[in-house]
């Protein structure tokens, strides 16, 4: 099963009929490409304006209409409230003189589209980024003349991404009378690609002057233009040729090294735990310097498949362009580099320690900064998250997750190459013992670092063609650089997740405190389950307390159990961070607190996507009404039975994979098996209760 998705990737990336910029599957017809800007005559032919040319729209259809054009669309929708007396007009010709405009300008609003209800356009295929949209209104339809059709009033409102920007909006009293041209000015943030203008008539206004029917949204206009230095046309083109060749190539590759690799042996399930360690870190003896077949006794036999990985993308990204420096940095390191880089791994160099083994800052010959992760002999992470982690974060890229450059492979070394965070993971920025440790973070930074961890969920769940549930997010796996800027890290435990599948049944891994109940107890795998992890690390954010650390009294185990508590009480804000004092929003302090308590709902079904968490943190969507949560609160016998068990073990909070070694003669693992005695542990103590 787990190649079968490995093959689903390789599909999708290969062959994917569906564009992936279109966040709501509008078709797009230029496939592979990205657009900056937009500009649209509304109900009227091509124009040139300010240089710019506006691209026709004449569509007329009927009250349900939906038309998709290269890289933009729209939709009307209603029946003007007319008797049927006439045939509806979606398109309006002007009716009164216009003013403070030139013959040239004039084309833009001779015309308009109008709507008796809904009118939405949707830019599509552009670059994430933010834009100005501007938004040309003129009143054409009533008159000034004094006679009875100058006492018209049209009022209506105006949504971008969702987020109200106009409310009952009179073109003609903003404009000062009809046929006055009039422009608004508004900035969007584009994160998916896509860009949503609507038009909503509320039911206000006249609906019979001149003659009934006439109301409803109208606009003349729409540009959008970005408020960025957009790449040249060559270099998108270039670009798209790197990715296309490059991760079709190295996602291949990756694919038949997996199948080898099981086939082998070396992926667990055909070999015990003790074993897969000897073979991950042999043991050196006297002999093993000596030569048989040609290859070196102990040679990690990773090593000639990542290799080969590499290479394939190395040599990919070469035939494409030579200009992709940066991405030619990718590929297996020697250990003498990673030597040099650290200064032979000295302990001054040593940034950080974990159950993996201890991570350490370098420096490469051509002056590029890394951040070096050895694992340790010790280490639970085997050659399957290994290469798992190699596999996954080496065809993923976005501004939020961290970057990996590549990895060393040689002996009974097992290192991991990654882009260098100046400060370190937000473990540490929050709950470090010292001063040196433990940083400062304001108000506008911890929300920052919140929308950010957000931003990289959502495009691993949603928005890449890879879909991936990562299933170990948490403060340490979450690095922040010298803008603190959070990227998600760590993934050797991430699993590939399919649309079609309602979820995945698999054993568990991650940390406790941070996995979903339904995961913890049954195995039971979505990506909801990262989303309830999210909603656990913004209440560290928000408070500065670690939820497995912090029991304020004694029948509350974990800060989320505190946070409950104090949401039915009505004084949720006395879980912000002191350090904070008055310095922060307590309007903005309430969104993210209730963003998370709905992420750490009982229910999966009920958690939000994490693309309605982003919209929910940027404002753009209200929070919706928190749920009652009797699953989570404190006095549910059986959440709370297994919170005290895992409180009372603290050894089994630290980060765990189960997916390791199982008997083959159908005796259960040594993890099945202390499940089974949790869960016993637990029946029991309900029933005492």
């Amino acid at each position: 099963m787990y190649f079968e998705k490995i093959a689903m990737f390789l599909f999708l990336f290969g062959g994917s009929k569906v564009h992936p910029c279109l966040k709501k599957n509008y078709p797009c017809s230029a496939m592979g490409n990205q657009y900056y800007s937009l500009h649209i005559n509304c109900g009227g032919k091509e124009a040139i304006f300010n240089n710019s040319k506006y691209e026709a729209d004449l569509e007329v259809r009927g009250a349900s209409m939906f038309y998709s054009g290269q890289n933009w669309a729209f939709s009307s929708t209603g029946n003007f409230m007319d008797n049927d007396l006439e045939a509806d007009v979606y398109i309006d010709a002007n009716t009164s003189t216009l003013h403070n405009v030139s013959a040239t300008d004039s084309e833009l609003y001779k015309t308009a589209r109008v709507s008796p209800l809904s009118l939405t356009y949707y830019g599509l295929c552009l670059g994430n980024g933010n834009y100005t949209v501007r938004l040309h209104f003129a009143e054409i339809v009533y008159t000034n003349d004094q006679t009875f059709d100058s006492l018209g009033k049209r009022i209506f409102d105006v949504y971008i991404q969702g987020k109200l920007v106009l409310k009952d909006f009179n073109i003609e009293n903003e404009a000062g009378g009809p046929g006055n041209p009039i422009v608004k000015n508004f900035t969007a943030e584009v994160t998916s690609h896509t860009l949503k203008i609507h038009f909503y008539w509320a039911g206000k206004g006249t609906t019979g002057i001149p003659q009934r029917g006439v109301y409803g949204p109208l606009i003349s206009a729409i540009s959008v233009d970005p408020n960025f230095k957009p790449p040249s046309e060559h270099g998108k083109k270039i670009y798209v040729r790197v990715v296309a060749g490059a991760v079709v190539g190295a996602v291949f590759i990756v694919f038949l090294v997996l199948i080898i690799l099981w086939r082998k042996g070396w992926l667990g399930g055909k070999i015990s735990a003790d074993k897969d360690r000897t073979m991950l870190c042999p043991v050196k003896s006297r002999h093993e310097d000596r030569r048989e077949d040609g290859l070196l006794r102990g040679e990690n036999p990773l090593r000639p498949c990542l290799l080969c990985i590499f290479e394939n993308l190395r040599i990919s990204l070469r035939r494409t362009t030579s200009h992709s420096t940066s991405l030619l940095q990718t590929g297996l390191f020697t250990l003498r580099q990673i030597k040099a880089a650290t200064m032979n791994f000295d302990a001054a160099n040593r940034i950080g320690e974990g159950g993996f083994g201890s991570v350490y800052k370098g420096l490469l010959s051509d002056g590029t900064v890394i951040a070096v992760k050895q694992l340790s002999a010790k280490s639970k992470q085997g050659n399957k998250e290994f290469v798992n982690e190699i596999g996954m974060i080496s065809g993923l890229q976005h501004p939020n997750l961290v970057k990996l450059y590549g990895c060393c492979v040689e002996g009974n070394q097992l290192i991991l190459i990654y882009e260098y965070m100046e400060n370190n993971c937000l473990s540490r920025a929050l709950f470090g013992r010292d001063a040196i440790c433990k940083l400062k973070l304001d108000w506008p930074t911890r929300q920052k670092i919140c929308l950010g961890i957000a931003r990289g969920l959502a495009y691993l769940h949603e928005e890449s063609r890879l879909k991936i549930v990562h299933r170990d997010i948490k403060t340490s796996n979450v690095l922040l650089d010298k803008e603190f800027n959070a990227k998600i890290s760590d993934f050797g435990l991430a699993k590939l997740y399919e649309d079609d599948n309602t979820h995945i049944s698999t054993r568990v891994a991650g940390t406790i405190g941070y996995m979903a109940p339904e995961y913890a107890m049954r195995g039971y795998l979505t990506n909801k389950a990262d989303v309830y992890s999210f909603g656990v690390v913004a209440l560290e954010i928000v408070s500065g307390k670690s939820n497995t650390n912090y029991r304020p009294k004694e029948e509350f185990v974990y800060l989320l159990d505190w946070a409950y508590v104090l949401q039915e009480r009505g004084s949720l804000l006395e879980l912000v961070d002191p350090e904070l004092g008055s310095e922060y929003s307590s309007e903005e302090a309430m969104v993210m607190l209730n963003v998370a308590l709905l992420c750490t709902n009982a229910s999966p079904t009920l958690r939000p996507t994490m693309s309605q968490v982003v919209s929910m943190l940027e404002g753009r969507t209200a929070v919706q009404d928190l749920l009652s949560d009797p699953g989570f609160s404190a006095i549910n016998p059986k959440f709370k039975a297994i919170r005290n068990h895992f409180w009372q073990n603290p050894s089994q909070t630290q980060s765990m994979s189960t997916d390791g070694p199982y008997s083959d003669d159908g005796s259960l693992s040594n993890i099945d098996k202390e499940e089974n005695n949790i869960l016993l542990r637990v029946n029991s103590v309900i029933s005492d209760k």
